[in-house]
């Protein structure tokens, strides 16, 4: 038999979307980071060039800086790809617990109509 179907008081929620906010969160700093490095060790640029590229590409803008040479370009293009794959991961984690609560509602509305 399944467990019961039981859905957690609004107070409960919000620390669990605060939970998830900050992995969501937590997330995102360490791939910036990641960029950070990557474009200050590979295309040689300073730091804050580094986190503007990095800032730029996360958020789907594109780099700011010309890149020169094989392994900068390699690096920026591996970058572009793993930014996008933390869009979609940082989205899905920042939504899981409304999507969650959303479905147990409906699903308890489902169980106490009458058919």
């Amino acid at each position: 038999m399944h467990d019961p179907i039981v859905l957690r008081t609004y107070t409960e929620f919000l620390w669990h979307q605060a939970r998830y906010t900050l992995a969501g969160i937590t997330f995102l700093i360490l791939s910036l980071g990641m960029g950070i490095a990557g474009y200050h060790i590979f295309c040689k640029l300073d730091w804050l060039n580094s986190l503007l590229n990095a800032s730029m590409i996360l958020s789907g803008m594109g780099p700011v800086s010309s890149l020169h040479g094989g392994a900068a370009k390699l690096f920026a293009s591996a970058f572009a790809l793993y930014s996008g794959i933390v869009y979609l991961a940082v989205s899905a984690i920042l939504l899981y617990p409304l999507v969650l609560r959303m479905l147990k509602i409906l699903h308890l509305q489902a169980l106490h109509t009458p058919q």
